[in-house]
């Protein structure tokens, strides 16, 4: 039970049809995964909390050198009945007597009175079977603070509301290799229903210890363990609801220790927690119990981070909690302690493409004054990189590659009359360099022409919180923007980098002034400023990240649109993959459409392993032909409302083999249908004959307004239906793709309104994509 899977397990205690005629089933979802890492040249146990995980079969790890099976599912632990209760109360009570009899260099925290002889080999009669669970498993061998731990979670049991998106669990064995990559991984679990959503897994340097409860300030009866934790290590822990964990460790002074969270890194969205992740804060203190320091984030990112150089050796002792002391098994950290590198800011937050690039760096416990940037032409954008030594690996550093001539900002440039004179297009290297600066640069310009200046600087971890003015000659704004939404940088929340786009009013000359919009500076105050004319262009994301398909049948799938600067026009999505029978429908994003839901149909047959999928984009951009990746993402809530699209690191698919072979559902035309204004389209979909068509029934999936179907008929060949457009609530000019999903007859009991069944309808699973069109009359 010393183990990090041992003590999650009384955690577990509060958290404790693809063809026709076949219902389609939900697929499997991960909240959390504890610990969420481990180190390098280990093997380990570890626990996934989630929902719809029975059957659960393999688990896939992204990355070379990591490998994970699935030890066992385990369903959530039911309430205890009063013989239950009382059976457990009484081996608790048998093996603490037991524990308290043993010498007390077996135990902590065993007052004297105990530690004359130690007992017999206990032995339990078992009067009332408990549950065959995992945390009221060997009892009898619990250590006092796990009998402790496990007596305040059955105290608070009964208060606590089960959330059933974390109720079940599974347990796996991970195999981490020593020469594995250190860094993140995503780790998704495997059922009959397919793949699950992926989650952050930790591949690390430093030994790794899991909490043990209790261990906050009011456990006094257990102090902490009289061994001080040695460093390097990460901690891993679990806040509950009020909960504060403590650990002790033992550091040289003049060591410089970086002590680093991972939480909201972890998981970076709670749909429903306010602000919408675990915001966890952390107070160090000394052997006297004097705070030392205390931080709550680290510049503008959630998770804090404290830089400490150690004054006197000797004992410290490590404090965390959430913000507002919320808690659930899915507020998961990972706390490094140890002289690891860490990069505080780098300049130039990048460079252009194939041209050798190097930034200085600054931060704590760095071996080298610069850092080699990779600017290989792979496309422009954002790119991450580490510093490596022989100790770990640094903090990622984010940096971008552009495809413009660059130049770097020259102080003093504070003014119009000392403005710094740029060349479009162009790409700017500057910072505001101290609080008040403001950086000015001046051009020439025409009548009529476009102007785009933007600003990435958060986006590059950067702490500017931008502020762009364009000005003429005679300090006239023409235009102005402080914050810019980027859908594709999904894990911010401030969105703090502007730009602007203007047509220039006339003749003469123009600049554009830059500043930090709560007028702050520094030298982590860096940005890269793009100005010139429009450069369209467009970037893609797909939702959800694993795709679990059924053989012949359709899934759908969300395919976002980021359009840059004006790009309106239509783009087309194919798949690159070559596997036979996999269907791509409703694959054009038309002009002026963000986001558009289209059907992927598996083959024939199933795939017995998940694949990595992969799609692109195509569209005419300016008589060039442009193709873009797309790219792989999870539709998150965040806080009961906002939605990001957090990036993933791959397009898993599978294909399962559906209950029935049947042959594929298709439409009967490929051509758009056009329905009228007030009017309506008839829809034929070829279907093999069969008698349960009859009795289908179809329903839009989330239409766009003023659109419903009815009319399904059974036909030759198939079946046909209608599509309506309400003349008051559709919208002409309106290019788009239908889902239908199909239905089968309920039940007999759900006929006759009762039973379980009564509200439901076996799903036969969906239709291939419509793409429709609505026109006037």
């Amino acid at each position: 039970m010393g183990s990090c899977a041992g003590f999650a397990l009384a955690l577990m205690l509060m958290s404790s049809v693809a063809a026709w005629g076949q219902p389609g089933p939900k697929g499997p979802h991960i909240g959390y995964v504890y610990p969420a890492g481990g180190c390098k040249g280990t093997v380990f146990q570890i626990w996934a909390g989630g929902q719809s995980l029975r059957g659960c079969d393999a688990v896939y790890v992204s990355g070379e050198g990591v490998r994970a099976s699935v030890v066992e599912f385990v369903p959530p632990l039911r309430p205890l009945d009063k013989e239950q209760r009382d059976e457990l109360t009484r081996r608790m009570k048998v093996a603490r007597d037991a524990r308290l009899a043993e010498p007390k260099s077996a135990g902590v925290g065993v007052p004297p009175a105990h530690v004359e002889t130690a007992p017999a080999a206990m032995e339990v009669a078992e009067t009332v079977q408990l549950p065959n669970h995992p945390m009221l498993r060997d009892i009898e061998n619990m250590s006092l603070r796990e009998l402790q731990n496990l007596t305040n979670e059955i105290a608070n049991y009964r208060k606590k509301q089960m959330n059933m998106q974390i109720a079940e669990s599974v347990v796996i064995e991970v195999t981490i290799d020593a020469g594995a990559v250190p860094g993140d991984r995503e780790l998704r679990i495997k059922t009959p229903a397919g793949l699950s959503n992926p989650l952050c897994f930790q591949v690390g340097t430093f030994a790794e210890l899991c909490e043990e409860e209790p261990n906050d300030p009011h456990a006094k009866a257990l102090p902490l363990p009289e061994a001080p934790i040695e460093l390097p290590v990460v901690l891993n822990g679990q806040v509950k609801p009020g909960d504060v964990d403590r650990f002790r460790f033992r550091a040289q002074q003049g060591q410089q220790l970086i002590i680093q969270v991972q939480a909201r890194h972890l998981i970076p969205y709670l749909a429903d927690a306010v602000p919408g992740w675990f915001q966890s804060t952390i107070t160090l203190y000394d052997s006297a119990g004097r705070e030392i320091a205390t931080a709550d984030d680290y510049q503008f990112d959630p998770d804090p981070v404290l830089q400490f150089e150690v004054p006197k050796t000797g004992e410290y002792t490590l404090e965390i909690h959430d913000a507002v002391y919320r808690g659930r098994e899915d507020f998961v950290y990972r706390i490094a302690i140890g002289e690891q590198p860490f990069v505080t800011h780098i300049f130039p937050l990048g460079g252009p493409g194939n041209i050798e690039t190097a930034a200085s760096i600054d931060g704590w416990n760095l071996p080298v004054p610069r850092i080699a940037l990779d600017t290989r032409p792979e496309g422009a954008g954002i790119r991450e990189t580490a510093l490596t030594t022989d100790v770990a690996c640094s903090n990622t550093i984010l940096y971008a590659v552009g495809s413009l001539p660059e130049c770097a900002e020259n102080e003093p440039n504070s003014e119009a009359r000392s403005a710094q004179p740029i060349t479009l297009p162009c790409i700017v290297n500057g910072r505001i360099v101290r609080p008040g600066d403001v950086d000015v640069f001046q051009f020439e310009g025409k009548a009529g022409a476009e102007l785009v200046a933007e600003v990435v600087a958060r986006r590059l971890n950067s702490s500017l919180d931008s502020l762009l003015r364009l000005t003429d000659a005679s300090g006239n704004v023409v235009e102005w923007n402080d914050d810019h939404e980027d859908k594709g940088s999904g894990m911010l929340t401030h969105h703090a980098d502007s730009y602007l786009r203007a047509t220039l009013p006339g003749d003469g000359t123009y600049r554009l002034q830059l500043a930090d919009s709560q007028g702050h500076g520094g030298k982590d105050f860096a940005y890269r400023l793009r100005v010139g004319p429009p450069l369209p262009d467009f970037a893609l994301r797909i939702t959800p990240s694993s795709i679990n398909l059924r053989s012949g049948r359709a899934t759908p799938i969300c395919i976002y649109a980021l359009r840059k600067d004006g790009f309106d026009g239509a783009i087309d999505v194919r798949v690159k993959d070559t596997l036979a029978g996999l269907t791509l429908d409703g694959g054009r994003i038309p002009s002026g459409c963000d986001q558009i839901r289209m059907t992927l149909t598996g083959p024939r047959d199933a795939v017995s392993q998940p694949w990595e999928l992969h799609l692109e984009g195509v569209a005419s951009i300016g008589g060039q032909t442009v193709v873009r990746p797309v790219l792989p993402a999870e539709d998150l809530m965040q806080a009961f409302l906002y939605r990001h699209l957090a990036p993933s690191q791959q397009l898993l698919a599978t294909v399962e083999k559906s209950k029935f072979r049947v042959p594929p559902v298709r439409l009967a035309s490929g051509e758009t249908v056009r329905i009228a204004l007030g009017g309506s389209a008839e829809v034929q979909v070829s279907v093999p004959k069969s008698p349960l068509l009859a009795s289908v029934q179809l329903e839009l999936r989330d239409p766009p307004a003023g659109l419903s179907l009815d009319g399904v008929t059974p036909v030759q060949g198939g079946l046909a239906f209608h599509i309506r457009a309400d003349a008051a609530a559709a919208k002409a000019g309106l290019v788009d793709n239908l889902i239908v999903e199909a239905f089968g007859e309920p039940p007999a009991d759900a006929k006759e309104g009762k039973g379980p069944s009564a509200k439901r309808r076996p799903s036969l699973g969906y239709l291939p994509a419509i793409p429709i069109e609505i026109v006037k009359q």
